[in-house]
């Protein structure tokens, strides 16, 4: 199957499934963002996450939400008060964690190229921990992230081991961090606009001088070699037809 059908196959699939996370719809700090990428014939979403407060308990036993054997005390994706964790806190039987989580976000590329630009996007936004998987089938995968996250247990089997003021305290930086990363999310969105608005522009002038000088047009295989990224287009298709052999490349921490 010809590469770009078979994308177009991978994308209607994907979008056409339900929404399976614990809330059951795209967050609305990344509304945006995934609509922008999923109107573009060459990305489509496949996870995403704007970033969250969150308070987790160890135990298996408790009556909230299951996930990796933890129980969800409190989530929220908007900045969070001392008495809310305070509350919540009473239903921990075991060990509680307080998390800041970062936006991530997924997405499948058409190509190896569409993949570069975005990651060199989300890198230019703040997200320095971006990185890019080819798989053997072919698939590429961009994953959008940061590094400014926060972890702090606050119980050790259903005791508190720290004071209401040191969680205030934390909070106050977990809530920074929150604002921090929807700034980061907006220039994202920003910077993505501007990238399809040169890649538009770019392909009308490409087809343009094409139509005018026939002779201009490219041959099969003449692409030039990725200078970001040292794949070639023979390394890839050596990568699709491996035996489960992945290319990942990352950038470094912020």
């Amino acid at each position: 199957m010809d590469r770009s059908a078979e994308f177009g196959r991978w994308k209607a699939q994907s979008l056409s499934k339900a929404d399976l996370s614990r809330k059951g719809s795209v967050d609305e700090d990344a509304v945006q963002v995934v609509e922008l990428l999923n109107s573009r014939e060459e990305f489509f979403t496949t996870s995403s996450c704007a970033g969250r407060i969150l308070l987790l308990d160890g135990s298996t036993n408790g009556s909230g939400v299951q996930k990796q054997h933890c129980s969800w005390l409190l989530v929220t994706h908007k900045p969070c008060v001392k008495d809310d964790v305070m509350a919540a806190l009473k239903g921990t039987a075991s060990d509680a964690v307080l998390k800041f989580e970062p936006f991530i976000l997924h997405v499948q590329c058409r190509t190896l190229q569409d993949a570069q630009t975005l990651h060199s996007v989300a890198v230019d936004s703040g997200f320095r921990n971006s990185g890019i998987t080819v798989g053997k089938r072919g698939k590429t995968m961009l994953a959008v992230r940061s590094t400014h996250g926060l972890e702090v247990p606050l119980s050790h089997k259903g005791k508190l081991m720290v004071t209401e003021e040191y969680i205030e305290f934390l909070l106050t930086i977990a809530n920074k961090k929150m604002e921090e990363n929807k700034k980061r999310i907006g220039r994202f969105y920003n910077c993505l606009q501007h990238a399809m608005e040169r890649e538009t522009i770019s392909n009308s002038h490409s087809k343009i001088k094409e139509k005018k000088n026939p002779c201009c047009t490219r041959k099969k295989g003449s692409q030039g070699k990725a200078h970001d990224l040292p794949v070639t287009e023979d390394k890839e298709k050596e990568l699709e037809g491996g035996d489960g052999l992945e290319l990942r490349l990352f950038l470094g921490d912020d």
